[in-house]
């Protein structure tokens, strides 16, 4: 298990972002306002127009919340294996278990098809930060979040044009200072060509999670077809045959997924008091159910082996932000970070005038988002209707309520350009596993009634006479949305096929639309336009007193960082070197998982090259939704490709320590080694340059 780690003392120039320019190698970086200059003096080389626009057409973004990238001029993706794990899960069965086997594909006809993976190609930034301000100014709460939800959808709607290949999304950057318009090319035809053992892919386990030193083989290729044809990427990052080196430059081009270190004070403090206790007290419960779940037999286990991982994962990561936000050190700093801005503005009587009384509007909103939040999480984010037939029926009802409004009406998800991809997602042949879904809504539907007590109007909605258990059982096993045809024909048949549907699931959740949407509109009307309104006049002070020389917040949009390969030195003294081998994999093996090597590796145990670096460090600044992303020398050639963070990365959400803050990679040259001699794959090692 991991110990508990004390965060090393912040100062106030580690978290300078929230005054000035960033330091060290810190930043997540727009494409349209990267810092060249700085860039050059840290690593040595200054990177051009040229490369920039190559590095942003090579990325691609997984919609489903990873990186990738192209990586073969024959449409070759590469990603992380958890990234896919939906994937691999969808096309395995009792016969057949791909998370345990791995799968290769040994020509371009074996390779199959990732039902529910769509894949986004950035090809166009457009500040728009203009018109959404001509939009929107002079109006406050419900008045502004509905000029804004207007000119926002007309905005992605314009720039798709009605292409379905096509999706564009509207970026909120500097919490509101700023918007940008991204244009993305779609491709919806993904099929998987390699992906190694689950045991393979995630050596260790939950107690290596956010560890270093690691021992995991995290990558999967995937293959992006249209027509019925793998597609031609001319732009893509070449696998470099020689590697990196300690002290090396590194960039890492990618999609992170959310930060907070533009936030203000009483926004962390929300967080710290709310979110992450909430997040907490809920997830240790789930994976306490997910586990016993599992261990029924063995099919129970690979069904709740996703779910189980990703709750593990978010239990670790709200565990290291909450013990950030709580340590006295660390959150001192940021408290004089924000008092050094407050000075700044205030010295300057037309800053001041122009940001007000911002900070405080901030403080009064939060103090509402308190009495809101309860109600929001657990129904308009349906933490208490935890279930994958649920949420199906929610996409429905919505969908059938919202296309029949002009599109600017709608809320933002039910928005034309944004219906192709609901469409692939209804379609997913993926299996519904009816008893772990029992389980998992029986557990949520728990949760709803110890929050609201039995007597709430919701509650007795909800349940009525019966048990949870009686009314998930009920929902689950008299739902027929666990077919993807009857998923379609209702969402083709619009309201009029929803109305009539007599589907429990469908029930179930129009009980509870309408306090849903009541949740939903209290919190954008009275928490966060006012936040947006208040954070876009303190982001324009920061414009004035800094100009570009900052970066946004972390909005799942196209990022780059900049860093070098560097391990650290703990608290204690001990130093970490930056490169793992793979004799350091065959060392930890004990034959029982999680630290188990799969039956391919003992095979190979003999013909590896046991010197191969294996895994990597890096001081590149990265956070969630970073996996995936490929790491990248000053050629452009991979490196490694990112899939966790160090322990000292959980931090990550609210600022950047450039002593210990580390990005963890599996190195190139071990991805080659793998595919070379564990796995044959040679024709994948020909196609990547790199046999």
């Amino acid at each position: 298990m991991v110990k508990p780690v004390k965060l090393a003392a912040a100062t106030a120039a580690t978290l300078a972002l929230l005054v000035g320019a960033a330091q060290a190698d810190e930043g997540m970086w727009t494409f349209d306002n990267v810092p060249a200059a700085a860039i050059g003096k840290s690593t040595g080389f200054t990177p051009d127009a040229q490369w920039l626009k190559k590095a942003q057409l090579s990325y691609v973004r997984l919609a489903g919340g990873c990186s990738g990238s192209f990586v073969s001029g024959e449409g070759l993706v590469m990603t992380n294996h958890h990234c896919i794990s939906d994937c691999i899960a969808e096309l395995s069965s009792a016969q057949k278990d791909y998370q345990a086997d791995g799968f290769l594909a040994r020509n371009r006809a074996e390779e199959k098809q990732c039902a529910g993976i769509e894949i986004n190609q950035l090809v166009d930034i457009t500040d728009v930060t203009g018109k959404v301000e001509a939009a929107t100014t002079g109006k406050t709460g419900q008045d502004f979040a509905n000029a804004r939800r207007t000119v926002l959808a007309d905005l992605e709607k314009d720039c798709a044009g009605g292409d379905d290949k096509l999706r564009c999304d509207a970026v909120t950057l500097y919490q509101g200072g700023r918007y940008s318009l991204y244009k993305y090319k779609r491709y919806q035809d993904v099929r998987l060509a390699f992906a190694p053992e689950a045991a393979a892919a995630a050596f260790g386990g939950d107690p290596d999670n956010f560890n270093f030193p690691r021992y995991c083989l995290d990558m999967s290729l995937l293959r992006v077809y249209e027509d019925g044809k793998p597609i031609a990427s001319p732009n893509h990052f070449k696998w470099s045959r020689e590697g990196s080196k300690e002290g090396e430059a590194s960039f890492v081009i990618g999609n992170p997924g959310s930060t907070s270190r533009l936030r203000t004070i009483a926004e962390l403090e929300f967080i710290r008091d709310n979110v992450a206790p909430s997040f907490l007290f809920w997830a240790q419960e789930r994976r306490g159910r997910l586990i016993e779940f599992g261990r029924e037999n063995d099919d129970r286990r690979r069904e709740a082996l996703d779910d189980l991982s990703g709750t593990e994962n978010g239990v670790k990561v709200w565990r290291g932000r909450q013990i950030a936000l709580a340590d006295k050190d660390f959150f001192g700093a940021k408290v004089r970070a924000e008092q050094e801005l407050r000075a700044k503005i205030a010295a300057d009587p037309k800053l001041a005038a122009e940001v007000g009384d911002a900070f405080t509007q901030i403080e009064q909103a939060q103090a509402r988002y308190a009495q809101l939040y309860p109600r929001f999480i657990m129904l308009e984010r349906s933490r208490a209707f935890d279930s994958e037939l649920a949420a199906f029926a929610r996409l429905l009802l919505r969908a059938g309520d919202e296309r029949g409004l002009p599109n600017p009406e709608r809320l933002r998800e039910y928005g034309d350009s944004r219906l192709p991809a609901l469409k692939q997602r209804l379609s997913n042949p993926a299996p519904v596993h009816a008893e772990l879904e029992i389980a998992l809504l029986s557990f949520s539907l728990t949760k709803l009634r110890e929050q609201f007590s039995p007597d709430d109007p919701i509650v007795k909605a909800v349940l009525g006479k019966r048990s949870p258990d009686q009314v998930a059982e009920a929902a689950v096993k008299g739902s027929k949305l666990g077919d993807p045809a009857e998923r379609l024909r209702l969402f083709e048949g619009g309201k009029a096929a929803i109305d009539a549907s007599d589907d429990p699931m469908i029930a179930l959740m129009k009980l509870v639309d309408q306090a849903a949407r009541q949740a939903r509109k209290s919190v954008e009307e009275e928490v966060d336009a006012v936040v947006e309104q208040a954070q876009a006049r303190i982001a324009k002070a920061r414009f004035a007193l800094y100009g570009d020389s900052i970066y946004p917040d972390a909005t799942f949009s196209l990022r780059l960082s900049y860093g070098k390969m560097q391990g650290w030195t703990e608290p204690d003294g001990q130093e970490v070197a930056p490169y793992t081998t793979i004799a350091g994999l065959y060392e930890r093996d004990t034959g029982a998982a999680p630290f188990a090597i799969p039956p391919s590796w003992e095979a190979a145990r003999g013909k590896v090259q046991m010197s191969t670096p294996y895994n990597a460090v890096s001081t590149n600044d990265i956070i969630g939704g970073n996996s995936g992303s490929a790491a990248i020398n000053a050629k452009g050639e991979v490196i490694g490709l990112i899939f966790d963070g160090n322990i000292h990365s959980l931090s990550g959400d609210y600022g950047y320590d450039p002593r210990r803050n580390r990005s963890v990679m599996v190195d190139v040259r071990g991805m080659a080694e793998a595919l070379r001699t564990v796995y044959d794959a040679r024709h994948l090692t020909r196609e990547l340059g790199v046999q």
